[in-house]
């Protein structure tokens, strides 16, 4: 199959499901026997598919529609373009945060490699990227929005969705702020995702939400590391939606990352990736991690 027809097949497929309902959810043209009209035009397709999957609740599907999704899928983020890490330079060792004390010869060898990189988290080839995620869990289900939720479960697959609505199923009860649940990537260069979700602010920052935040790094960290990764993705977590001060949350970020590997020197994580996306947060990182 072309990527064409892999993409008209998921398409309809997805239309068939729910009586068509979704369909008439995203505004499409009925056509005929009780089916939609599709643009021919290719960016058309890749907006209804994305928005079919993104609307599509946590149910089970064909092995078929799987294996077509994933084959298309893995050709897309192939055409995105995938970061190695491997290809990467780190902007620094960690230790930064205590430069007033000498580093015995262990610390130094053992501390970790601290790296700053602009782009799309779902194009970096690492052990585990960082999802900032709701309470639900589940992805973002508004159609084609921009956030990074959205972002990671268009381009992992459908199962993304099953295998957090699985874990959220035994836990019985929304995630905990600060925490972190581990899934596989599915359909992206990085092996894993690492969700989290970080505190909203409503007003101002207090010493609640600065502990909250710091603790979605940890216990990534601690994730990662129980799993025996190596190299860990962060978002910038909670400053989107959640609004989460910009300057603070990096300075948060750095410091619990950096913390937490001088205190852990035995752990199987060593590359620690700070991802941004736009030009502000990369000015705010460079400052934060010392770099001119």
């Amino acid at each position: 199959m072309t990527q064409k027809e892999r993409r008209l097949y998921l398409i309809t497929e997805l239309l068939k499901e729910d009586k068509g309902r979704a369909g008439f959810k995203l505004g499409l043209v009925p056509g005929n026997e009780g089916g939609f009209v599709i643009p021919d035009d290719e960016k058309s397709q890749r907006d209804i598919l994305r928005a079919l999957m993104n609307i599509r609740g946590p149910y089970s599907i064909s092995e078929d529609f799987l294996r077509i999704q994933d084959e298309y899928l893995q050709q897309v983020n192939k055409e995105r373009g995938i970061t190695d890490i491997a290809d990467l330079s780190p902007i620094r060792e960690a230790g930064g945060f205590d430069t007033s004390t000498v580093l015995s010869d262990r610390r130094l060898n053992h501390r970790g490699q601290l790296y700053l990189w602009q782009g799309d988290i779902t194009t970096i080839k690492v052990d585990a990227i960082v999802n900032a995620a709701n309470s639900a869990m589940l992805g973002c289900f508004a159609p084609l929005h921009a956030c990074i939720d959205n972002c990671i479960h268009t381009y992992a697959g459908i199962q993304l969705r099953l295998a957090c609505n699985e874990l959220m199923q035994k836990q019985g009860h929304e995630e905990e702020t600060g925490l972190c649940k581990i899934t596989p990537a599915f359909n992206l260069p990085s092996r894993y995702v690492l969700h989290t979700v970080g505190p909203i602010i409503y007003t101002s920052v207090g010493k609640r939400e600065k502990i909250l935040l710091a603790n979605c790094y940890k216990n990534c960290l601690e994730t990662a590391s129980q799993n025996q990764l190596e190299s860990v993705a962060f978002c910038c977590i909670s400053t989107g939606v959640f609004r989460f001060p910009q300057d603070l949350a990096a300075q948060i970020a750095v410091e619990t990352v950096e913390q937490w590997l001088a205190e852990n020197l035995d752990s199987s994580v060593k590359k620690v990736v700070f991802n941004v996306f736009g030009n502000k947060d990369l000015e705010i990182y460079k400052k934060v991690l010392g770099q001119k």
